[in-house]
């Protein structure tokens, strides 16, 4: 796609990214090519976005979210400026439609990393700009991107593959039951009781499985989740914003922590991900994470590319 550097996926332009569920299996296989040929051509991008701007408004800490995008829009020849609530008036009470209509006024695209799904989709409302969910309470796209360029390195293909994610019904969990379903992959979701996924948004992951012919279910049995899959799939028990939970979440979740027993009867090339950052034996022992199967440090650095990507994808 390294020819077509004006308009590397025109279909996409100045279209907002909140969740994977707006996109078509087509357009994410798109982003999944033009990802891989920006990580394998990365000198034929160096000035795509000359000139462009991002901005970045984070609500809660963050890693690989904040350097994969400030590093994308300079690999690029754009720029990315880093705002806080506490160095924005959004943070004293700004109207949300203020701030989106003057941000887009000096900047290209939005990216913002906040709990609540409804400022998302109201800075998108109000903005005359693409704004990117760079991860709410319900979502987290971007990391599902790269979780599939991932997969697709490793096995070459989605189809006939089973993907479990075995955990916490969060964000991430959501996103990955989209992503996979989406690209034809059979999917299910373990998860200990009181702690699956959000009942509107599993509504939405079932539409889209009928959709796409994929199988999508869900047990809270960890070892059913795990017999034959191809991708293994957890994040941490206890996410930003329920640290008081911490105590009682451990002791729900106890046999779902992704071990060599419990992935005896995977498939035997799976690969094990994470969206990171990772509680070593608690959700994952070290020698699962650490080991043969691990794909979590690719995974973290196709963040990057695909950052690029969508940055690239949805900027004119």
């Amino acid at each position: 796609m390294a020819t077509n550097l004006n308009n590397p996926a025109s279909n996409l332009q100045q279209q907002s990214i909140l969740t994977l569920l707006d996109f078509s299996a087509e357009e994410i296989k798109q982003l999944l090519e033009l990802a891989a040929d920006m990580k394998n051509n990365p000198g034929a991008y160096y000035t795509h976005l000359a000139h462009r701007s991002l901005g970045m408004i984070f609500e809660n800490a963050s890693t690989r979210t904040r350097v994969s995008f400030e590093v994308a829009m300079t690999q690029m020849g754009g720029h990315s400026l880093f705002l806080s609530p506490r160095d924005m008036q959004i943070g004293r009470g700004e109207p949300i439609k203020d701030t989106a209509k003057v941000l887009s006024r000096y900047v290209d695209a939005l990216m913002i990393r906040t709990n609540d799904h409804g400022k998302v989709e109201a800075l998108a409302d109000h903005a005359d700009v693409p704004v990117i969910n760079a991860l709410t309470d319900l979502y987290h796209p971007c990391q599902a991107l790269a979780d599939l360029l991932t997969v697709q390195e490793q096995k070459g293909s989605f189809q006939g593959l089973k993907s479990a994610f075995i955990g916490d019904g969060n964000n991430v969990a959501h996103s990955w039951m989209i992503a996979s379903v989406k690209m034809g992959m059979d999917a299910v979701l373990a998860a200990p009781e009181g702690y699956g996924p959000d009942p509107g948004v599993w509504k939405q992951i079932e539409q889209a499985a009928e959709q796409s012919g994929a199988s999508v279910t869900r047990t809270r049995d960890p070892e059913e989740a795990a017999e034959g899959a191809d991708v293994i799939y957890t994040d941490v028990w206890t996410s930003m914003g329920y640290e008081e939970e911490q105590a009682k979440r451990l002791a729900a979740f106890k046999g779902f922590m992704i071990s060599e027993e419990l992935t005896a009867n995977a498939a035997k090339d799976y690969i094990f991900l994470h969206c990171l950052p990772a509680h070593r034996e608690e959700e994952v022992a070290a020698s699962v994470i650490d080991g043969p199967h691990s794909a979590v440090y690719d995974e973290a650095e196709n963040r990057l590319h695909v950052q690029k990507a969508i940055l690239a994808s949805v900027i004119s």
